[in-house]
């Protein structure tokens, strides 16, 4: 991570909820095609990348209130 740890998890919350809006429109284009089993396995996924996002958000906010005195 960068000197500033904060922003390293800003930039990693992004790309996690990115990755989960992936898996959410596969899951969503599977569930339309009928194909169930897919569409749970691409909702699995976004979930699992929605938790790491909001786990780097709540870094985030850890590092930003200690460099900033609001702990």
């Amino acid at each position: 991570m960068s000197d500033h740890a904060g922003v390293e998890h800003h930039h990693k919350a992004a790309e996690h909820h990115e990755h989960a809006a992936k898996h959410h429109r596969e899951a969503a284009r599977h569930h339309e095609a009928g194909d169930h089993e897919k569409a749970a396995h691409h909702a699995h996924s976004a979930h699992g990348h929605a938790s790491h996002a909001e786990h780097h958000h709540v870094e985030a906010s850890r590092h930003h209130a200690e460099q900033h005195g609001q702990n």
